[in-house]
C-alpha cells in the first residue's frame, strides 16, 4: 500500500541525450510550453558551441510554434529539428530514457512534495551519467 494525500504532483523535463557521448542534458520546467521549449533550445546550442546538432523530436505544438521559428532561422547551420511520425516514440532515444527514469525512480514511490520528486530524478540523472557507456548501451541502437 502507498499512502496519498490525493494531488497529482510531478516533475516536467526537457531534455537530450547524446547519441554519440551518453551525455544527458535535462531541465526542469515549470510548465511546458514554447518559451520553455526556446529558452531549452538556447541552452542546447550554448552547451554544445560549434557543433552540428540534430534533435529527434515528437510533433507536440510546442516543438512547431511561432515563437521558435525566429532562433531556429538563426541557428539553421547548426540546428535541425527531425520530427519523428506520430506514435513512434520507440524511434526516439530520449524515450527510453524517460521509461527508465520512471521505473527506477517514481514507480511505487510516494514523495511527499514536488521538491523531492525533483531531487529524486536529479539522483537518478547523476547516478546514471557518471557511466556514459551504460546509458549508451541500454538507450542507443549501435551500427
Amino acid at each position: 500500500m502507498i499512502p496519498t494525500y490525493g494531488k497529482h504532483w510531478g516533475d516536467k523535463l526537457l531534455g537530450t541525450l547524446d547519441y554519440e557521448s551518453g551525455e544527458i542534458l535535462c531541465r526542469h520546467a515549470t510548465q511546458y510550453d514554447a518559451k520553455e521549449f526556446l529558452d531549452f533550445l538556447q541552452e542546447i546550442v550554448d552547451h554544445y558551441p560549434g557543433k552540428r546538432l540534430v534533435l529527434i523530436l515528437d510533433n507536440a505544438r510546442i516543438h512547431h510554434a511561432k515563437l521558435i521559428q525566429s532562433f531556429l532561422a538563426d541557428h539553421r547551420e547548426t540546428l535541425t529539428l527531425l520530427f519523428l511520425p506520430p506514435y513512434s516514440p520507440k524511434l526516439n532515444p530520449i524515450e527510453g530514457l524517460w521509461g527508465w527514469l520512471k521505473s527506477s525512480v517514481i514507480y511505487n514511490v510516494f514523495f511527499k512534495s514536488v521538491q523531492a520528486i525533483i531531487a529524486a530524478v536529479d539522483t537518478f540523472l547523476a547516478t546514471i551519467s557518471q557511466d556514459p557507456m551504460t546509458i549508451i548501451d541500454r538507450l542507443c541502437v549501435r551500427i
